[in-house]
Parts: structure tokens; C-alpha cells; sequence
């Protein structure tokens, strides 16, 4: 008897347990209100993303991004190659997925596949500002695209 009871405590612990760690995630961003600002810009410079030494280029255009990507992102030399290969590995699966998911993900946000092959070497510069992108996206439309918070 006294087995079973003990037994049954403990599974009860392990449920509240579980349950406390998945409902004390922060599902909010603390943004700024510098932040905020530059969300709310009608700023549209085009941040291109390119390397020199490769044919691969994109074009954004999202008003706002280029201002955060200068005054509010961490520097280019923040971050390893190989951290930001790796998120972005992760952020372009989450977003290839929700763009071909147009009645369950708002398809004025996710409008267009991203082609980024993991084994091709892009070069700092492109993986810098796509991860700065994904983090811009993120934190203006409280969207999570990895299961990481998109911090600064």
C-alpha cells in the first residue's frame, strides 16, 4: 500500500513539474522602446545580403531593418560562422514550413520560400544579416522561428 501511494506521489510530482516548466517560458520578448521605434519606421532602405566571393544575394526590403541592423543588432564579428550557419538552418526549416502553410501562418508574413542549403558556404556577411533578419522578424511580429528566444 504504502508502494503504491508513494508511487502515485511521485507521478503527481513529475506532472506539476512538467507542467510548471512548460507554462514558465517567457512567451513575451522585452523590446524597447528604441526598438519599438524602429518597428514602427517607414524607413525602407534595402539592406542587400551578398558576398563577394559567392553568387548568392537577397534584397530586403522591411522598414525598419535596416536602422535595427546598424544601431540595435549585435556587430558583424559577434558571432561565429558556424552559430549563425546553424541557426539559420533551423529559422529557414520553421519558415519554408509556414510559408507552404498559408491557412494556418499569415501568408502577408511568410510570403516566400527561402532556397538556403546548409552545405553551401554563403560566407559571413550573408549568414550575419539573414540571422539579423530572423531576429528583426521575430522580435517586430512576436513570431518564434527555433525554440530560442530571439534575443540581442
Amino acid at each position: 500500500m504504502k508502494k503504491k501511494l508513494l508511487h502515485s506521489v511521485m507521478l503527481c510530482l513529475v506532472f506539476c513539474l512538467g507542467l510548471i516548466s512548460c507554462t514558465s517560458q517567457k512567451s513575451t520578448l522585452d523590446v524597447s522602446s528604441e526598438e519599438k521605434a524602429l518597428f514602427d519606421s517607414e524607413d525602407e532602405e534595402p539592406v542587400e545580403i551578398a558576398d563577394d566571393e559567392t553568387e548568392y544575394e537577397i534584397i530586403i526590403i522591411e522598414p525598419g531593418f535596416y536602422t535595427w541592423l546598424n544601431s540595435i543588432a549585435r556587430p558583424e564579428g559577434y558571432y561565429s560562422q558556424s552559430f549563425l550557419e546553424n541557426r539559420n538552418a533551423i529559422m529557414v526549416i520553421t519558415w519554408n514550413q509556414r510559408v507552404l502553410q498559408p491557412q494556418r501562418w499569415n501568408p502577408n508574413l511568410y510570403e516566400m520560400q527561402i532556397n538556403y542549403d546548409p552545405s553551401i558556404d554563403y560566407g559571413y556577411e550573408v549568414n550575419y544579416k539573414l540571422y539579423n533578419y530572423f531576429i528583426y522578424f521575430q522580435r517586430k511580429y512576436n513570431q518564434r522561428l527555433g525554440p530560442f528566444l530571439p534575443r540581442i
